[in-house]
């Protein structure tokens, strides 16, 4: 019996031992696999996450990348539109670079993104510390110009980034586009964001973060006055009124503009080196520090005898002698249809440096005539046609920007017209108070791009909050002015061309002397406007519209005149300018001179002269100057018009 207890005990032993060895090894092995899934999650590298349009703000983002990346900081950089934004939770580390886009919202391809954060912010099952092991950093791209939507982007994702528990290690920078030293902020901002990092590869591999240092302990290396040679070449073709990579002088730098030297504190210029290198890229010529030039291809095919635009056909200017300038190339909108895709400035008031009036005639007769010299020598232009067009007569203040924003304009508009030079100034309707203070003009415009509130808002994209009351502010200030005025419609299909009613409810307000109706001149594909072919309508939508118009106005207004080539249709007031059914839309340049001249009031039937049979609506020539040949392009695709 003794040998079988014994035995027995030690079998019992045995299996108690290696019970014990295996729950042993079994925990062994559950902290093991807890170690290897830790040490997964742990060696995520950090986020940069860039949110943008044009793709400016990834400049921006490749530039700091660049940075930490020189610093021995790993960052995977990644577009907005390519994250996951439920692996927040799994971050230790994210670094945002946001531009704000329409109305103080984020870019479209962010909208997913932002509205994650949104939900999960408002969602009481997600709680206060969903992303508690998460450290992040936002740097904002704006423009001051937008007033409470100033860089809404930016600002709501470090508070909603708080609110679901991440931490901040670098305040909230938001960089603004008109001050244009972007370049030179994201730099030092990036140094601080280093310098909160106690950057070391621990144990699983990670970045560990620290508290924010003393920002007197971060490295400064960008205070030198030569700063700015750092970054030829990293801007973007394509400038973001919300995000811009602009670039601007150095903190103590000093800039010669026209032989004047500008110390920092005082006004800024409007354009800056990006802008300006974007618009001469365009072929613009800068004048000064916010204006410009530039010669329109109308004047060219006229110089060529190849035909003249519509202001041609429709009140007899000579096109090979018209100037196309602007005193302030910044706009207070942001219309879909731009055709500069967007590269000027943005603004609401005038804040900047400004030059004077007469430099800025006579630097604008000179460039252009410069570029009219440039002509001689070119297929079809004849010397005295050439020597005519040295010698401008007519100016179009209609080229890019808001020109009433200047405050000199009306100093700018008397030295044309004492050079006997007639003024055409095209208004975005947005400064109602500038136009009661404009003097005589040749013959003024304001932009109607929208019949309503909601659809100017969509078209427009005006920078105004009361847009809407200052666009009928505006046609109201345009029916109180004696000299000729124009409401000027672009057709954008699909956007604003079906309204008929609603245009015709505005003329009541304005009483225009004329209507211009123009098919939307599609200016190619870019991302700060989505419009494609599709949206520009044929001449004979533009027909249709005009026709619509008319019989809506019971008489008061008729189709005047057209010019086919440029999809354009003339509408004008019956009762003052057809006289025994003759019309009288031209103008008789050397009588408004006179009138000018003379300090007396007078009124647009003072100077109207008759209008030519070849430009009457409905004249076989369809607008085109019978004594100019006309010159057709070779078009290799196929009309999609079933009435072409």
């Amino acid at each position: 019996m003794a040998p079988s207890l014994s035995s027995r005990i030690t079998l019992l032993a045995l299996l108690s031992a290696t019970t014990l060895y295996c729950f042993y090894k079994a925990r062994r092995l559950k902290l093991a696999a807890a170690v290897s899934r830790n040490l997964a999650v742990s060696i995520r590298n950090p986020k940069l996450i860039y949110v943008s349009e044009t793709g400016n703000s990834k400049t921006l983002a490749y530039r700091l990348h660049k940075l930490l990346e020189s610093k021995g900081v790993v960052f995977d950089l990644v577009d907005v539109k390519d994250y996951e934004p439920e692996d927040l939770a799994k971050e230790t580390l994210v670094v945002i670079v946001a531009s704000t886009w329409e109305d103080g919202k984020p870019p479209p391809k962010a909208k997913f993104f932002d509205d994650w954060i949104e939900e999960s912010v408002n969602d009481f099952r997600v709680g206060s510390l969903l992303l508690k092991k998460c450290k992040f950093a936002v740097f904002g791209i704006g423009s001051g110009a937008y007033g409470e939507h100033f860089n809404t982007v930016a600002k709501g994702f470090t508070k909603k980034l708080k609110a679901l528990g991440a931490i901040e290690v670098v305040p909230l920078w938001v960089g603004d586009v008109d001050v244009g030293k972007l370049g030179r902020e994201i730099d030092n901002w990036g140094h601080k964001l280093i310098g909160s990092l106690k950057v070391g590869v621990v144990e699983n591999g990670a970045v560990e973060c620290g508290s924010v240092d003393d920002e007197s302990d971060v490295e400064d290396v960008y205070e030198s006055d030569d700063e700015d040679d750092q970054e030829n070449g990293t801007e973007s073709d394509v400038i973001d009124l919300e995000d811009i990579a602009g670039k601007g002088p150095s903190r103590n730098s000093k800039i010669a503009v026209n032989g004047t030297v500008v110390k920092d504190g005082g006004p800024r210029e409007m354009v800056t080196p990006v802008i300006r290198a974007n618009l001469q890229k365009q072929g613009y010529k800068i004048i000064g520090s916010h204006s410009g030039v530039k010669i329109c291809r109308w004047t060219k095919a006229q110089l060529r005898g190849r035909g003249g635009c519509y202001k041609h056909s429709f009140y007899g200017i000579e096109s090979h002698r018209c100037m196309e300038a602007t005193p302030s190339l910044a706009c207070a909108n942001k219309c879909v249809f731009c055709w500069r895709h967007h590269t000027n400035p943005v603004g609401k008031s005038w804040r900047w440096k400004m030059d004077d009036p007469l430099e800025i005639v006579n630097t604008a007769i000179d460039l252009h005539t410069k570029m009219i010299k440039q002509m001689k020598g070119v297929p079809g232009v004849k010397e005295e046609r050439l020597a005519e067009g040295l010698v401008p007569r007519h100016c179009a203040l209609s080229l890019v920007g808001e020109p009433i924003m200047y405050p000199e304009i009306n100093t700018l508009v008397d030295e044309l017209h004492r050079r006997r030079i007639s003024t055409f100034l095209v208004t975005n309707a947005q400064f109602p108070d500038k136009i009661k203070l404009l003097k005589p003009i040749t013959q003024l415009y304001v932009s109607v791009d929208a019949s309503t509130k909601e659809s100017l808002k969509a078209v427009d994209r005006p920078l105004f909050g009361d847009f809407w009351e200052r666009f009928l502010d505006s046609l109201n200030a345009l029916k109180e002015k004696q000299q000729r005025t124009v409401y000027r419609l672009t057709l954008v299909k699909g956007w604003n061309a079906e309204d008929v009613d609603g245009y015709y409810n505005l003329f009541s307000v304005g009483k225009p002397d004329f209507i211009e109706i123009k098919g939307v001149t599609y200016c190619g594909t870019s991302a700060t406007s989505k419009l494609t072919m599709e949206n520009v309508p044929w001449h004979t939508d533009v027909r249709a519209f005009s026709e619509a118009l008319a019989l809506k106005s019971e008489g008061e207004y008729e189709v005047a005149c057209e010019h086919e080539h440029s999809c354009c249709v003339l509408l004008a007031k019956v009762d003052k300018f057809k006289i025994d059914g003759q019309w009288f839309t031209w103008i008789d340049y050397e009588k408004f001179h006179d009138l000018v001249a003379s300090g007396k009031p007078f009124s647009s039937s003072d100077y109207m002269a008759a209008t030519p049979s070849w430009a009457v609506y409905g004249a076989a020539e369809g607008g085109f100057d019978p004594e100019q040949l006309r010159y057709r392009k070779e078009r290799n695709h196929k009309a999609s018009n079933p009435s072409a």
